[in-house]
């Protein structure tokens, strides 16, 4: 490789982080879904006590177990409310099965393991993209799945037992 090629290559590296860096900073400053619906039949609670992070977890199901809402409360790190925010968006209008896989190929992605997403799946995990990161960084792995954690023990109505990442 060149050396113009391997200073093109940074660039883009680079200017790839800086956006993430700025997806993250936004959905944490100013997260969407926050708050909690009247119409949430499930919620859960999660903690990770390394840092600090908790957060409630709020979704409400139509018959079929299709996820109609979903958002959160909570304080904590940039990387752990973004997450969750993002998680948000991303939930509404899939049934359970589709949201657990999701998770499975979230969890896989933030602990740099093989995903080999569902189709319908690839658009959401290309957003989730912006904390891929967390995988060189172990304990911001906690940070970055515990509200899919929270999310997962909401969806099988296990709220009554907080969720941690310990």
């Amino acid at each position: 490789m060149s050396a113009l090629s391997e200073t093109r290559s940074e660039t883009v590296d680079g200017d790839l982080r800086a956006l993430y860096q700025e997806v993250i900073l936004d959905h944490s400053r100013h997260p969407r879904n926050y708050g909690r619906p009247e119409s949430a039949g499930r919620e859960a609670q999660g903690n990770n006590p390394i840092c600090g992070d908790r957060v409630t977890v709020y979704l409400d199901l139509d018959p079929q177990g299709r996820i109609v809402d979903a958002a959160f409360e909570g304080r904590g790190c940039a990387i752990s409310l973004a997450s969750a925010s993002l998680m948000t968006e991303l939930l509404k209008g899939r049934g359970r099965e589709a949201a657990e896989r999701l998770f499975r190929d979230f969890r896989a992605l933030c602990t740099g393991e093989a995903v080999s997403p569902d189709p319908s799946d690839e658009e959401a995990l290309e957003r989730l993209q912006v904390l891929a990161g967390v995988r060189d960084f172990p304990a911001r792995v906690k940070c970055a799945t515990l509200a899919w954690h929270t999310m997962d023990a909401a969806l099988h109505d296990q709220g009554g037992e907080e969720v941690t990442t310990e």
